[in-house]
């Protein structure tokens, strides 16, 4: 599985040299395919053309590794999320921005996002708690947006909390499912995603 693109790169552009770089690639790409755990050093290193003593150069684990993908993933989708919203005149509006932003990344960016948002467990505590601080931000954006609608009656959301997490849920279970080989390209389906929202909070206007 080759990595699309992987957003890590252009992220950290002026950091880490091309050889650390390479590394991250094909942590994503191993990490995407064969889950954290059943990935060792020797695999990374291998797709990085490099020699397992090498990634120590540059990463002090393999942990170290998610980390870093972890971060930089996180920080920028919740950048994208926050952004589509911005600009909006209403908080349907909003919402549909948001949903589709997001799920175009998730789409687009499937092989790095896989990893980003679901091998969070494998961090260690002091990443894991790090990382966590920077989703709950993620859910703080699409909170606002739903209590922003609420209070000025064009939404219907009896929760808030829960309709913002399923929201997200459904955004990020694109990433565990997409394929470039499928008939939906990701704006398409970040634009039918964000009609699903609409729909969810009983916006003004939507149907079905």
């Amino acid at each position: 599985m080759a990595a699309e693109s992987v957003e890590t790169g252009p992220e950290i552009k002026g950091g880490p040299p091309d050889a650390a770089r390479r590394l991250l690639l094909a942590a994503v790409e191993a990490f995407a395919e064969r889950g954290f755990h059943a990935t060792t050093t020797r695999d990374i290193a291998s797709r990085a053309g490099m020699s397992p003593a090498a990634l120590y150069i540059h990463y002090k684990t393999k942990e170290e590794l998610l980390y870093q993908i972890s971060r930089v993933g996180h920080q920028r989708s919740i950048r994208i999320l926050a952004e589509a919203a911005e600009g909006q005149s209403s908080a349907a509006d909003r919402l549909a921005a948001a949903v589709r932003a997001f799920v175009r990344w998730h789409a687009e960016q499937h092989t790095t996002a896989r990893v980003v948002q679901y091998e969070l467990g494998a961090l260690g505590p002091e990443h894991y708690t790090e990382i966590a601080a920077i989703r709950r931000r993620t859910e703080d954006v699409m909170r606002a947006i739903l209590a922003d609608g609420a209070a000025a009656g064009e939404f219907e959301v009896a929760d808030i909390r829960g309709t913002a997490l399923a929201v997200l849920s459904l955004c990020i279970d694109v990433a565990r499912w997409f394929s470039p080989d499928g008939r939906r390209t990701p704006d398409e389906i970040g634009a039918f995603y964000a009609t699903l929202a609409l729909r969810m909070v009983g916006a003004r206007g939507s149907t079905g």
